[in-house]
């Protein structure tokens, strides 16, 4: 006797079926390995499903002496450099290369010889492994690396506005999804990096000078000097004629004091980054009247300065903005960062071909 047709009993065991094929999906584990080569560090991570699993970073010291990054030694070091640091990053993970689903590699903005190697070496790695190769405009990492997940670390949802803050970069950036993003504002001449790094050496600090500055500022006085803020469009930067300020406003004193530096300088540091992030802040409250969006996030090196942490985390008690800050570790640049990105574009199966170039100068809508 024929059995007859039950729909329901279809139906409950196609439901079945369909959840084990996305269970399956779902836990099949994508690995990715971020090599990042943009400027003085040589970075290599692995991110498994949106988790990081290592991030190694292997930093230059050499140009310390020189007062900044010398390209040419740069290179030099990430030829030295990127085979160790990828091997640990595969190890550290706990996996093999053959484990890897594809490369992510920084193809710009960045100091072009330093790009070529990371460049070249991944797509040798590619290559020969026989796996996609995804290229990572590097500015769009720093914004994206807030997909990293962390126990603990909100996610931003869309649309939110970027504040992207390092030694070569200051943009707002208005970010739609992934990969859809918008300049609001950003630099016409120095970026907050460099403010930061020009006022140290002309203080007589060593590079990177950035750090130092909010080291001591913490036990400064912020309102003992005042500096005069730049005057530009609503929401773009200008720190050259304050860098200008600053190197008069020293040379004008030391004149009269040979040792106002060495008995001013806790409270010199606290007033030039108090300045610096009054500009950064009232920029960010204009991008939020002008977008509406009260979502604001951080991103590159100079988010790790203590003091825009705190003036984000008041802006949301006195604005009702929800901020985003990201882990110190994925601040400077790193490999996570790119992993993450190209596992993003992996996802959407965005892949370059091996004839992809290094591109020194890529705006980050590129």
């Amino acid at each position: 006797m024929q059995r007859k047709f039950d729909f329901n009993e279809f139906l409950t065991h196609y439901e079945y079926f369909c959840s084990l094929i996305l269970f399956n999906l779902s836990t099949k584990n994508i690995y990715i390995l971020g090599i990042e080569s943009s400027c003085d560090d040589t970075s290599a991570a692995v991110i498994c499903n949106g988790k990081v699993l290592s991030n190694v970073v292997a930093n230059q010291e050499i140009h310390a002496k020189y007062g900044g990054v010398v390209p040419e030694l740069a290179s030099r070091a990430h030829q030295q450099n990127i085979v160790p640091v990828v091997q640990q990053a595969i190890e550290q993970a706990g996996i093999t290369k053959e484990d890897l689903n594809s490369i992510a590699f920084t193809r710009g903005p960045g100091l072009m010889g330093s790009l070529l190697v990371g460049t070249s070496f991944a797509k040798s790695l590619a290559l020969g492994l026989n796996i996609p190769l995804i290229d990572v405009n590097h500015m769009q990492a720093h914004i994206l690396a807030h997909f990293i997940e962390e126990e603990g670390c909100k996610i931003p949802p869309f649309p939110f506005v970027c504040l992207t803050i390092s030694g070569g970069h200051t943009q707002i950036v208005k970010i739609t999804n992934h990969f859809e993003m918008e300049i609001l504002g950003e630099t016409i001449d120095d970026a907050v990096g460099e403010a930061f790094d020009k006022s140290a050496k002309i203080l007589g600090l060593p590079y990177p000078g950035g750090p130092l500055i909010d080291k001591y500022a913490q036990l400064g006085d912020p309102k003992v000097f005042k500096f005069t803020k730049p005057k530009v469009g609503e929401l773009d930067f200008s720190f050259s004629g304050l860098k200008t300020g600053i190197l008069y406003f020293i040379q004008r004193n030391v004149k009269e004091n040979p040792n106002f530096i060495k008995e001013n300088l806790h409270d010199i540091c606290a007033s030039i980054q108090y300045t610096i992030i009054e500009i950064l802040m009232e920029k960010l409250k204009n991008a939020v009247k002008h977008t509406n969006i009260k979502h604001i996030a951080i991103a590159g090196g100079v988010s790790a300065n203590s003091e825009i942490r705190k003036r984000l985390q008041l802006a949301e008690k006195h604005w009702g903005w929800t901020t985003y800050i990201p882990n110190f570790e994925y601040t400077t640049d790193n490999a996570a960062m790119i992993a993450i990105t190209g596992y993003l574009k992996y996802l959407n199966k965005n892949y370059a071909d091996v004839f992809v170039t290094a591109k020194a100068r890529l705006k980050v809508t590129e």
